[in-house]
């Protein structure tokens, strides 16, 4: 049921990655397992763990569209609970031999789909983080290094985490004001690099409460007056440079400006359909690695080759996190839309359209008021025409007809309303591939209609 069917091919796989692990190793002297705890004491403690995981809302279910959730693919869920069993560690090659080698490939094959390649004289630096918010403070903080004493700007839609970074690595930083469309304005913006004392731009390419595309393309253009770093956090919105034929034009070329940037932050663990932790940090120019240089006493003298934890901020990171990616994409490469292969991208495609459905009826319904210049990812954003407290009525419920949505406050000039302040409004990640086909029982449940 979790899985729609799949939960069986999930075990099959496993099974038959532990036979083929099994075999592997088999050269080893057989040896006896320290005696633990009965087999009826371990089934008795994971029929308790079931049951509190029962008390979650469905993030699983197409009814779930709420929060950025996604489930696992099946193969990135049997690869990490593959590689668990030995549990690598890919801080230094020695403690991940196999998974380090799979995250340079998966991570080189990130960044030749934001437009870095190695070879032709061209190169990059990146690595696996448990997260976005540890690859955007990796990121931010080797902008600080880099243009010392000055101050980092983002959007006021950026997502929170990077005042709370720029916070902790103690770094001046301020928000920018946003246009009508929850993307940053580019007027208010050269009014703080008038100042001369902006060191770093980060512009957001999918922001969490609109998926709001930054004009990367623009900012660019003030860069070569301006001179700053540019960051991109394209945590979220990231993987859709696939498709970027499905996207309105000035996303498009956002996206198709990205790998002019110096740095860039993807999650795979939300579109990239990997288990939580798993982000993604990326620096255009690789001599940045100096400024991670540091001194162990014994944990890189196994091999010559780079060892990971020479070039992050973080140390014992998951080795299964670089299998299960790896995995994926060795399944479902990351192949633009309408080329051979493309099947990652035609996921993307289904949530995207399943975002201009919902919004197309939603503006059909006088009930509800979406955003006037509707979605620009996968997220729609509405409000309730009839009352104040419309919107926590109407979340209500949908949650009471198992639909669950989530609630966002925006400004109330998003939707070309003259007084200030801000209002409540609903909110749909439509993220899931299976929201194309569910959008009708979707609508339903929303609309209240049998």
């Amino acid at each position: 049921m979790i899985r729609s069917g799949k939960k069986d091919e999930w075990l099959r796989l496993v099974e038959a990655g532990m036979e083929r692990l099994d075999h592997d190793f088999s050269r080893l002297p057989e040896f006896a397992a320290t005696p633990g705890p009965s087999t009826a004491a371990l089934e008795a403690v994971i029929g308790e763990v079931a049951g509190r995981l029962a008390d979650n809302y469905p993030y699983f279910h197409p009814l779930y569209a709420g929060q950025m959730l996604k489930p696992p693919h099946p193969v990135a869920q049997a690869a990490y609970a593959l590689a668990m069993t030995i549990n690598p560690n890919n801080h230094a090659r020695d403690g991940g031999r196999a998974s380090s080698e799979m995250e340079i490939e998966a991570v080189a094959g990130i960044a030749g789909m934001l437009g870095w390649r190695q070879g032709d004289g061209r190169s990059f630096l990146g690595h696996l983080t448990s997260g976005g918010t540890f690859a955007n403070l990796e990121a931010l903080w080797v902008a600080g290094q880099v243009q010392p004493g000055k101050r980092i700007v983002a959007s006021e839609q950026a997502h929170y985490t990077h005042k709370r970074i720029t916070g902790v690595l103690r770094v001046a930083f301020d928000a920018v004001a946003s246009d009508n469309r929850g993307r940053i304005d580019l007027n208010a913006l050269e009014d703080e690099l008038r100042r001369g004392d902006v060191g770093t731009v980060v512009a957001t390419l999918g922001t969490t409460a609109l998926g709001a595309v930054d004009p990367l393309h623009e900012i660019l253009t003030l860069r070569e007056r301006y001179g700053f770093r540019l960051h991109v956090d394209a945590a979220y919105g990231g993987y859709f440079r696939l498709i970027a034929p499905e996207l309105d034009a000035e996303a498009a070329r956002a996206y198709a400006a990205m790998e002019q940037t110096d740095s860039i932050v993807i999650d795979p663990h939300k579109h990239g359909l990997q288990p939580y932790g798993c982000g993604c940090v990326l620096f255009r120019d690789p001599e940045v690695g100096r400024l991670y240089k540091h001194e162990s006493p014994y944990t890189y003298f196994t091999s010559g080759e780079l060892h990971l934890g020479e070039i992050s901020l973080e140390c014992s990171r998951a080795g299964a996190a670089a299998v299960a990616l790896w995995a994926t994409q060795r399944l479902l490469p990351l192949v633009p839309l309408g080329e051979p292969g493309d099947e990652f991208a035609r996921g993307l495609a289904a949530g995207r359209r399943a975002a201009i459905e919902l919004d197309r009826r939603l503006r059909e319904d006088a009930r509800f008021k979406p955003l006037p210049s509707g979605p620009e990812l996968d997220i729609v954003v509405w409000r309730i025409c009839d009352d104040a407290t419309g919107a926590q009525r109407v979340f209500d419920a949908a949650a009471g007809r198992d639909l669950h949505l989530a609630l966002v406050h925006l400004p109330k000039r998003y939707f070309e309303e003259t007084e200030a302040g801000m209002t409540s409004c609903l909110r749909s990640v439509l993220m899931k591939p299976e929201h194309q086909e569910w959008l009708p029982e979707i609508w339903r449940r929303l609309s209240g209609t049998d």
